[in-house]
């Protein structure tokens, strides 16, 4: 989405003297940031079917339970997209790789078929360690050569993967989606659970997840695992899929592009927030329909944290 504009005040509140040699208590200072927080959206009507001609009015936006005024607004947004797509090559999915890689070419076919000409997509493998296999394109014979060249082996490092691609994703314009075809083990990471799901937030980026696995059980599968790319998807206003593998897998990646060719852009600056111990800011996305649902991020880190000040008493000269 471009990257973050940011200004932080600091305001120190002191309190007045009294006497020359008077000892004072300190006061807290707050440091409070001022920024554009960007939402991607999708609204669904109460039979499912994505909805793409609301206007402004209809939405609203609350940051740690304060209203904002939407400053930033677009309905099907024609911004230019960038997606990763982190493709799983841990041993574990070799037996589904051949599904995953078919569907997965015929998605990059109609994402860069279709939509703004600006629209690029990277590949990138991960396994013990991630490989960029293919950086920001629009050339599909590119892209397809680096999936014919992924192999299954290793452990799995999914933080890793979905961290590094949101640092590349810095320096992009535009939109920012993380594709993740994996069968949900993270087995190698180094990047921690919360380390990726903030670099997610710091580029405003939506992940969707594809899980594939040939267990429909519970038994045999790592649920931990799952249960983190749900939690990616659902907290950056994306969506996890769990298809069986064939036709499943492509109507996955077709309910995906359906989604980012009906996502509204809307960008509030965060105002009149009281400033907080905590660094995620709880946002809640609401819209004026009945029955009508929304998908969107539900907060950002900020810097806005309420400083302690030093202990002992302090001097006025």
């Amino acid at each position: 989405m471009g990257r973050i504009a940011a200004a932080t005040v600091a305001l120190a509140l002191l309190a007045p003297g009294v006497g020359a040699q008077q000892e004072q208590e300190p006061e807290p200072t707050f440091r409070v940031d001022v920024r554009l927080v960007r939402m991607l959206a999708t609204v669904k009507n109460p039979m499912g079917a994505l909805v793409g001609g609301l206007e402004k009015s209809e939405f609203r936006v609350y940051d740690n339970g304060v209203r904002q005024e939407i400053a930033i607004f677009e309905r099907r947004t024609e911004q230019p997209l960038s997606i990763a797509v982190l493709v799983d090559t841990s041993f574990s999915t070799v037996r589904e790789r051949r599904y995953e890689l078919d569907s997965i070419q015929r998605f990059l076919r109609a994402l860069l078929r279709e939509g703004n000409e600006e629209d690029q997509a990277a590949l990138y493998s991960f396994s013990t360690s991630v490989t960029l296999q293919t950086n920001y394109t629009r050339d599909l014979r590119k892209l397809e050569r680096g999936l014919k060249s992924l192999k299954s082996e290793g452990a799995t490092a999914v933080f890793d993967s979905i961290y590094l691609a949101a640092e590349e994703m810095k320096r992009r314009e535009g939109r920012h989606v993380v594709l993740v075809v994996s069968d949900g083990a993270d087995t190698a990471s180094r990047v921690k659970f919360e380390e990726a799901l903030e670099a997610l937030h710091d580029v405003d980026a939506v992940l969707y997840s594809v899980l594939v696995t040939p267990v429909r059980g519970s038994a045999g599968r790592n649920l931990r695992g799952e249960n983190a790319l749900a939690t990616f998807a659902q907290w950056t206003g994306g969506k996890m899929f769990t298809p069986a593998l064939g036709a499943g897998i492509d109507e996955a990646f077709s309910e995906i592009l359906r989604d980012l060719r009906t996502q509204y852009l809307l960008g509030f600056y965060s105002r009149g927030v009281p400033p907080s111990k905590e660094r995620f800011h709880r946002v809640r996305l609401e819209v004026d329909r009945e029955g009508h649902s929304v998908s969107a991020r539900n907060g950002y880190f900020s810097d806005d944290v309420m400083e302690t000040p030093a202990a002992g008493p302090q001097r006025k000269p």
